[in-house]
């Protein structure tokens, strides 16, 4: 299974009796599972649905989900307010009689602002039935969607994670055979720095000398740190090829890498080893951006 990321958009549309529907769904990086949602009067209800439908696709991200629903124009009817009409020839007619003015004519009438009126038709209990589900299935398309693209992105992230990851292990071989970690180089700079030390003080005795060597040797030896580098590597490897949600796990593996390379840095004992160190760093850091696009 390829890594999965949280990034990435979807739209689809469709209609359903006198309705036309639009969802449109952006996701984003989060450290769980959020989703929010823009929905027309009269249908926040859905919200607690839509959540739960995604949940069955996703696990992680930040998700901004937005419905759009418009009715036909021609599903509205006209139909006469009433009350409007009433108030307009309870005026209209004393004052006609009071001109001599002829009959008011229907058309007028209607003209007047307020009298006609466009409403939609009411819908039964199942026609509401009816549209709910077909927009959840709607929200099921575009969710559907979604998870393809953020899959698609996913098989390219882990490609650029698989190639850091490699350049990670070149990297931790190329301080292993290190020559400044040879043997001989080691022995040259340990006698260089224990002459500094009886230049400053001939009066070192034996056991304090013995001890400054191992001092300076602990602080040279970067094999655990080496050693560590490796099973990081191997377990990245695995990760990337779990079928699990990983991007925590491989973004603790990270900070773990991180903390390796800067001992690695700390203990450096030449020229060499230390711009191995700084290189891993650097590839470590482009890891970590990476990895918090990860499910």
């Amino acid at each position: 299974m390829a890594l999965i990321s949280m990034t990435g958009f979807a739209r689809t549309q469709g209609s359903f009796g006198d309705y036309d529907w639009a969802y449109e769904v952006k996701s984003v990086n989060g450290k769980g599972l959020d989703v929010r949602s823009r929905l027309p009067y009269g249908l926040d209800s859905l919200e607690l649905e839509l959540r739960k439908l995604a949940a069955n696709y996703f696990r992680r991200g930040n998700l901004q989900l937005n419905l759009q629903l418009n009715r036909e124009q021609g599903a509205t009817v006209l139909a006469v307010n009433e009350q409007a009409l009433e108030a307009v020839l309870k005026i209209a007619e004393p004052l006609r009689q009071r001109l001599g003015s002829p009959p008011i004519n229907v058309e007028s009438l209607l003209a007047l602002r307020g009298v006609l009126e466009t409403t939609e038709p009411q819908e039964g209990e199942v026609a509401l039935i009816a549209r709910r589900e077909a927009l959840l299935e709607g929200a099921k398309m575009v969710f559907s969607e979604l998870s393809d693209m953020r899959m698609q992105e996913g098989a390219r992230i882990e490609k650029v994670i698989s190639d850091q990851v490699s350049k990670i292990e070149e990297l931790t071989i190329a301080a292993r055979d290190c020559p400044g970690r040879q043997p001989q180089a080691l022995k040259a700079r340990f006698v260089e720095q224990i002459e500094k030390l009886l230049e400053a003080n001939d009066a070192l005795d034996p056991d304090r000398l013995h001890a400054e060597a191992v001092i300076i040797s602990t602080r040279a030896d970067v094999q655990e740190e080496l050693d560590r580098l490796f099973a990081h590597v191997e377990a990245a490897r695995e990760l990337i090829a779990s079928d699990e949600a990983v991007g925590r796990k491989l973004d603790f593996l990270a900070q773990e890498f991180n903390r390796e390379a800067n001992t690695l840095c700390s203990k450096a004992s030449c020229k060499e080893l230390s711009h191995i160190g700084l290189e891993m760093k650097t590839t470590i850091d482009q890891l970590r951006e990476q990895v918090q696009n990860i499910e």
